[in-house]
């Protein structure tokens, strides 16, 4: 996690996590028939006493902000009907709510067992259906699912949303508690209903879960001459699989090389400017811009071993993050030509902030990031220079109409010596 955690301090005491407790507030609706008034039935009682020990915790002059809260903490530990409460639980939720509460579907707590599951994935194994899923939505939602995985092997598709587990509806369940139901041993059986964009009825799924390897990057010649390399997240492997198997492409002499970046989820923004420098030799891959107005730039290293030849980037609605900005900078170079649909557009940087006694991390927001030319790519995504549908049924056919018109344009730009020499 290093590489994302560029120097980032958090000397908070307890108190300063609690921040935010109880954001989500205390609001119960009961239904009552037209006329009905309810009796009264509360007690109104004085604020509790917030003792000396709670205000020497508080930070020196946060006294008055944090007098309310140790005021609702006292309460819910002497008048809550079922006691003893479980203050590891009250502490998490704080810390949960005070990141709801900066309205930033990018900036959220993850608890421990989250913090696991979410390394594991860039570590490249775990265990599970083979997805990357967006937790921010009403529904855990598909971002795209991982090439040669369960998910991707049923027909599981990007924006897909996942409505019931096992039958069970998750209307009103946060999803990533959603997704930790999703998550479960090798050899084990999820039911997934979904509800898809252009379906008038849920699609049910049955899906066996498996461990599930992610070869970041790997990369075959094809027979016309072109190499094809496919990236499938920016992990702690990336950087080194990437360089591996280009050594073996450029080696075989390609004429030119196609880059598939379609449902990649991202992964950390040091590997996504390793993996750009591969094939821009030199400049900006992208700023940093934080919200005081400074920005942090990130220029290519040195030696890439695919700088000059000709290449084509594949990406799609599940192409996002990390591989949005490596797509990004070679779009704003010129140095290829993008070929698909419109990408997922997710243009902010976030870190991920372990904290202490094991209690997870706060994954926060600290910038929004700009392609070369400063573009930003937030909720709109980049633009491919060739539109091309993937459709149902190309994909019952085994068709790839997407990759297919990338070899055609990449074979056109070398043949008629355009192509970057």
């Amino acid at each position: 996690m290093s590489k994302m955690m560029r120097g980032v301090l958090i000397g908070a005491v307890a108190v300063v996590i609690l921040l935010g407790s109880f954001s989500g507030g205390f609001l119960v609706g009961h239904f009552l028939p037209e006329g009905v008034v309810p009796q009264q039935v509360e007690q109104v009682l004085p604020p509790p006493t917030v003792s000396p020990e709670q205000l020497s915790t508080t930070p020196e002059g946060l006294g008055q902000l944090f007098t309310p809260f140790w005021e609702a903490w006292n309460i819910v530990h002497t008048e809550y009907v079922d006691q003893p409460v479980d203050d590891l639980a009250l502490m998490q939720g704080a810390i949960r709510g005070m990141m709801d509460a900066l309205g930033d579907k990018h900036s959220s707590y993850m608890d421990p067992k989250t913090y696991k599951a979410a390394n594991e994935g860039l570590s490249g194994s775990y265990e599970g259906i083979g997805a990357y899923v967006d937790t921010t939505a009403d529904y855990l939602t598909i971002i795209s699912p991982i090439p040669g995985s369960p998910a991707e092997r049923v027909g599981l598709q990007p924006g897909d949303a996942i409505i019931a587990i096992d039958g069970e509806d998750m209307t009103g369940i946060d999803a990533e508690l959603a997704r930790q139901r999703v998550l479960g041993p090798a050899g084990t059986t999820v039911e997934l209903t979904i509800a898809r964009d252009g379906e008038s009825q849920p699609l049910q799924f049955t899906i066996i879960r498996e461990k599930i390897e992610v070869d970041s990057a790997s990369g075959e010649m094809r027979e016309d001459g072109i190499g094809y390399i496919q990236i499938t997240t920016f992990g702690d492997r990336t950087t080194q699989e990437l360089r591996a198997t280009l050594q073996d492409l450029m080696a075989q002499n390609p004429k030119g090389l196609v880059i598939d970046l379609r449902n990649n989820g991202g992964g950390y923004l040091q590997t996504s400017v390793e993996v750009a420098s591969e094939f821009i030799p030199d400049g900006v891959i992208l700023y940093e811009q934080y919200g005081d107005g400074k920005r942090t730039t990130y220029d290519a290293l040195k030696d890439g071993q695919a700088t000059e030849i000709p290449i084509i980037v594949l990406v799609n609605e599940g192409t996002a993050s990390a591989s949005e900005i490596v797509a990004g900078a070679i779009q704003d170079y010129g140095r290829g030509k993008l070929v698909g649909v419109t990408s997922y557009g997710k243009g902010s940087v976030q870190n991920w902030v372990p904290l202490s006694n094991d209690q997870g991390a706060v994954r926060v927001t600290i910038a929004k990031w700009l392609t070369p030319n400063e573009r930003t790519i937030s909720d709109k995504g980049l633009t491919p220079d060739a539109v091309v549908e993937l459709t149902d049924d190309d994909r019952k056919a085994g068709r790839d109409p997407q990759l297919d018109k990338a070899v055609e344009l990449l074979l056109q730009e070398i043949n008629s010596g355009t192509a970057n020499q």
